[in-house]
């Protein structure tokens, strides 16, 4: 009967002191049961680790493999990524497709209409980006005065003239693929934004309620580039 008490208590003792060790809290994450699940080595998308070895010290694979090889043979150019589906396109955050029109397509692009909705809200934020990406140049009331116009001379003035008539499309192309003495704009100023610059200038700046009406449209494509998806 001792032997058969002390049999049970120190099973109970054991099983006790398992059971605490199980349990997470503070500092303590406790026991984990598949620590391959909790901890997995991430893939990366545009490279093989082919040597097999690789992390065999840290490895419980039951491949018997290293733990940081993660090469797919069946992938093609030697990555883990799945290539996107045949003739597909891929759209941006905001479901507009890419800007496709070359830097000398202003007649198309003059077709493209704003996706942006205007708002005061809109407006503000297109104010705050003005000022920090053309007001060096075009002034802050967009005449072409600003600090480094001054110096290079040749700066629109977007207050007068044949600029006061510019469709929203024409203004967004050449903000995104430059003009004459304007670099483009287009890899730092991301798409959302450079619309509402455009609003920006067009309300603000030139004093328009609503923004000039484009061409009438002559080909779908131009305004299917900035078209959101459904």
């Amino acid at each position: 009967m001792k032997i058969a008490k002390a049999l049970i208590f120190g099973g109970s003792a054991l099983a006790i002191s398992f059971l605490a060790g199980c349990k997470a809290g503070g500092e303590n994450q406790g026991l984990e049961y598949a620590p391959q699940m909790y901890h997995s080595v991430a893939y990366e998308p545009l490279t093989q680790i082919k040597d097999e070895s690789q992390g065999s010290w840290l490895s419980t694979r039951e491949d018997g493999k290293g733990e940081f090889f993660n090469s797919n043979i069946h992938n093609p150019h030697a990555m883990n990524m799945r290539e996107p589906v045949a003739n597909t396109v891929p759209r941006n955050k905001q479901g507009y497709l890419p800007y496709r029109l070359k830097a000398f397509e202003l007649e198309p692009a003059a077709l493209t209409k704003n996706p942006v909705e205007s708002s005061d809200a809109v407006l503000k934020q297109g104010e705050a980006l003005y000022l920090q990406y053309c007001n060096a140049c075009h002034g802050k009331g967009g005449q072409g005065d600003g600090k480094v116009g001054e110096v290079i001379g040749g700066v629109a003035n977007l207050t007068g003239g044949a600029y006061v008539n510019l469709p929203e499309g024409h203004i967004f192309h050449v903000i995104t693929k430059g003009k004459g003495r304007m670099g483009a704009h287009g890899s730092q100023i991301p798409e959302e934004s450079r619309w509402k610059i455009v609003h920006y200038v067009k309300q603000v700046i030139q004093g328009q309620a609503t923004a000039a009406a484009p061409a009438p449209v002559a080909d779908s494509t131009a305004v299917a580039q900035v078209t959101p998806a459904n």
